[in-house]
């Protein structure tokens, strides 16, 4: 299949576009920035541009992986996001139809589910979120223009048939978080795998399993994240003591982490349920926290890439 990627240049895009070439797909990288995986350089909001690409490229797919980010922000205005995030998506959505491919996947983000309550962790327990949560209320700019663009992807696939596949995807940026800095990158991401992250490695099987299965699906919209070993029977004691909750589940994980100066969470305020992915699409992360305490266990490498320098190339 000759597929267009969209954000190739990107963390996720550098490594999902050699997977395509794997699985035998032609892909033509599209992206702001230059990169080896990157044929085409413009933006997603030129509708011209994407226009040309997809009937010049005899398109077929779409990845949608191109987005300004939480992290932008602080570097371009409201307007740019919009430029982007919506306007750059309803390009793709009406050039691909246009264009006669017969697949869009999108990659959304949990960030839109996090209202400013759920962040600020004002609950009594841990709120559990999947693909039925809400009412949606994303905080900021990235979230809302995200949320703008899967319901832009639901209307054009109730209005032409084109069939679509939006992921929810967790965190998997291999930088340091940019509002916390209690532990190191490297603990605060190991921690993140029991509620809130995924590998790169596995964002970009998941892309290509909703490629794969978006005909037969038609539309659908899954949270793309490590299973958590949580079951809803935990989301009071995991706001109370997470570590009496992590215990009971892994008892040698305190002094695993305890041995490289590391800490488990005290708390945890919420919880991402993966299963509709599972029984939707069939796809499960390789990597959980169970996979990165075997690692530990045994002396080898972390299993997840971890990079305090990271800059977007589009910076």
């Amino acid at each position: 299949m000759r597929v267009l990627l969209t954000g190739s240049t990107g963390w996720l895009g550098r490594h999902l576009a050699p997977m395509l070439r794997d699985a035998g797909h032609q892909v033509v990288g599209m992206d702001v920035a230059p990169g080896p995986d990157t044929r085409v350089v413009g933006s997603v909001a030129d509708r011209a541009l994407v226009e040309r690409v997809m009937f010049s490229h005899g398109i077929e797919g779409v990845i949608h992986g191109a987005a300004l980010h939480k992290p932008d922000i602080v570097r371009y205005p409201r307007q740019a996001f919009v430029d982007v995030n919506v306007t750059g998506t309803l390009n793709l959505l009406e050039c691909a139809i246009a264009a006669g491919a017969d697949r869009l996947v999108f990659t959304s983000t949990t960030s839109l589910m996090i209202t400013q309550a759920i962040r600020d962790e004002t609950a009594d327990e841990a709120v559990w979120l999947d693909e039925n949560s809400g009412p949606l209320s994303p905080r900021n700019i990235y979230g809302v223009t995200k949320r703008a663009a899967e319901e832009l992807c639901r209307l054009v696939h109730a209005e032409a048939g084109l069939p679509i596949v939006i992921l929810r995807t967790s965190r998997f940026f291999p930088e340091d978080d940019d509002t916390h800095r209690d532990l190191s990158g490297e603990n605060m991401k190991a921690n993140e795998f029991l509620n809130r992250r995924l590998t790169v490695q596995d964002c970009a099987r998941a892309h290509i399993a909703a490629l794969d299965r978006a005909p037969a699906i038609g539309f659908a919209t899954y949270i793309a994240s490590a299973p958590t070993p949580f079951s809803r029977d935990d989301v009071v004691e995991l706001k109370r003591d997470a570590r009496a909750v992590i215990a009971r589940l892994f008892p040698d994980a305190a002094e695993l982490f305890a041995a490289r100066g590391w800490s488990l969470p005290a708390r945890i305020g919420r919880v991402y349920d993966a299963s509709a992915i599972e029984s939707g699409l069939g796809f499960r992360c390789t990597t959980d926290f169970a996979a990165i305490l075997a690692a530990m266990r045994v002396g080898g490498e972390i299993p997840f890439d971890h990079d305090a320098t990271y800059v977007s190339p589009k910076e």
